[in-house]
């Protein structure tokens, strides 16, 4: 995938605040996402390869966080030689910075986050609460509606709900529309388990196998659209959008997990192809909002519909976005003249800068 890459940044290319440090391109992890972080946390050490050397990076390791919970050093997250956490930490040079490719569950819900900066390490993103209240979408979409971003009708389905009355919270579930329901987990991203309902008979069984997921099932009206995303770059209280990305999903799909990374997926348009003027300035000033109303640091992106004629609404946000070469915040920062090991770079820098200030 590499190839498919600029070419990797060199020392001359890394701010000042990085000089001298390690990078530890954290990957893998036990959500649904593994793989797709793996390919993440692969772009990143090729992008970064050759900062390293006088006047940049002091050295680049790779750690694959096993399906077991242990760090791999370096290596495959099967080897036998792979480290708890702690052990791994005090292994690895203590002034390093973590670059975080990990995506969904414990990787990027807070809990990595929070192990990082009670051992006093500097990281990628975003911390723990803006991480914790990204990776919930009930939570998300309550505080982006306060702030004015739209949000399609929906409710949280709890499984004690649904045992004590499945047929009450049916009924409830099928007002919400009349043209079709997406139900999905709500934590976890990359549209993992998540169904694209069209009839109320279906419901039950869309919400069931959420349930059995051990997460509860958030149930949203459908909104019919086109699908589009606008990254955010810097801190809560300093930060710039960049453009927006048209999403075409082929063959009448929604951006589903094949869709966004399947060679033959989804096309993906940047800048938009039909989106006008107004709906790009919308999109970016939600987007911008959302980043800030979460509290997220680094960068972020949020997803959205945008239905005929209409005001574009708010899916989600991801604290973590992938980094794959398939994935939509590099491409949206290459539309700016910013390459991929810039954008690395910068990610890093800022998380030097979030870390100076949880230290203050």
């Amino acid at each position: 995938m590499s190839a498919t890459r600029p070419a990797s940044a060199g020392p001359r290319d890394v701010p000042a605040e990085l000089a001298g440090r390690t990078v530890v391109v954290l990957a893998g992890g036990r959500s649904g996402e593994r793989e797709v972080s793996l390919r993440s946390g692969r772009a990143v050490a090729d992008a970064l390869a050759g900062a390293v050397g006088e006047g940049g990076l002091a050295a680049l390791r790779e750690v694959d966080l096993g399906e077991d919970g242990r760090w791999n050093i370096d290596g495959d997250g099967r080897d036998p030689a792979a480290l708890d956490p702690a052990a791994a930490l005090v292994a690895l040079p203590a002034d390093a910075v973590y670059f975080l490719a990990l995506h969904g569950g414990d990787g990027e819900d807070g809990g990595v986050q929070g192990f990082l900066e009670c051992a006093g390490r500097a990281h990628t993103g975003s911390g723990v609460g803006a991480s914790a209240l990204a990776m919930d979408k009930a939570a998300t979409r309550a505080l982006l509606a306060a702030a004015g971003v739209p949000v399609a009708p929906g409710r949280l389905v709890q499984a004690w709900q649904w045992r004590d009355d499945a047929d009450a919270v049916l009924a409830d579930l099928a007002a919400l529309s009349s043209t079709g329901w997406f139900v999905k987990p709500n934590h976890g991203g990359s549209s993992v388990h998540t169904f694209r309902v069209e009839r109320a008979d279906d419901l039950r069984g869309a919400v069931e196998e959420v349930l059995a997921t051990g997460d509860g099932a958030l149930v949203e009206a459908r909104v019919d659209g086109i699908e589009a995303t606008c990254g955010v770059i810097g801190s809560r209280d300093d930060a710039r959008t960049l453009p927006p990305v048209e999403i075409l999903p082929r063959d009448g799909a929604f951006f589903d997990y094949a869709q966004k990374y399947d060679d033959d997926g989804a096309e993906e348009v940047c800048p938009p192809r039909t989106l006008g003027r107004e709906v790009c300035d919308a999109l970016a000033r939600h987007a911008a909002a959302a980043h800030r109303v979460l509290g997220c640091e680094g960068y972020s992106r949020t997803d959205f519909i945008v239905p005929p004629g209409g005001a574009p609404v708010a899916l989600e946000l991801n604290t973590l976005p992938g980094l794959t070469a398939r994935s939509l915040t590099p491409q949206a920062a290459a539309a700016t003249g910013l390459g991929f090991p810039g954008l690395c770079l910068e990610i890093l820098r800022l998380a030097v800068t979030a870390d100076r200030s949880r230290r203050r």
